[in-house]
């Protein structure tokens, strides 16, 4: 029998693992922002969704989405590298993207290690396109290419021809 991964948020006792998962396959040689006592924040801030990705027994994955009124941050996404290739990070992608369609959210913004082309690629691969080179971005020391993702368009402007005609 095959198992499924299942996306669900992250709960307290996942902060730790996210955090070594961020240490170790995000800012690896960078030293460590995401601690453990970060990752609980966002699991506790209402405006961010931290989700996981596996089974019962392991977390292959996991995404921190902070939503705001028209954008959203993916601040950070990683999959084990024993199980990527596998479509594991795509789905948490949409699973995070979802919110902010729902909402409304013009575009989703990301900023990846200008050192690492494969997760460029893999958000060029999902509709992001590139905004800006960000010089030495990650802790002073390595630039950050930084990506977008339009959702939606922007509602009209209020005024006699905007926003009036679409609320009556």
């Amino acid at each position: 029998m095959v198992s499924i991964p299942l996306i669900r948020l992250a709960a307290l006792q996942d902060s730790a693992f996210i955090a070594e998962m961020s240490r170790d396959y995000i800012e690896h040689g960078l030293g460590w922002s995401w601690t453990t006592a970060r990752v609980r924040a966002a699991i506790g801030d209402r405006a961010t969704n931290t989700a996981v990705i596996g089974g019962s027994d392991a977390i292959l994955g996991f995404g921190i989405m902070q939503y705001g009124e028209e954008r959203a941050h993916l601040a950070l996404l990683a999959v084990r590298p024993d199980v990527q290739q596998r479509g594991l990070g795509s789905q948490l992608l949409d699973w995070l993207e979802q919110p902010a369609r729902l909402a409304g959210i013009e575009c989703v913004r990301v900023e990846a290690r200008a050192d690492n082309p494969r997760a460029i690629a893999f958000y060029r691969g999902h509709g992001y396109v590139q905004s800006a080179i960000i010089h030495r971005y990650y802790r002073g020391a390595v630039d950050a290419v930084r990506l977008e993702k339009r959702l939606a368009e922007p509602l009209p402007a209020a005024g006699p021809h905007g926003l009036e005609r679409w609320t009556r």
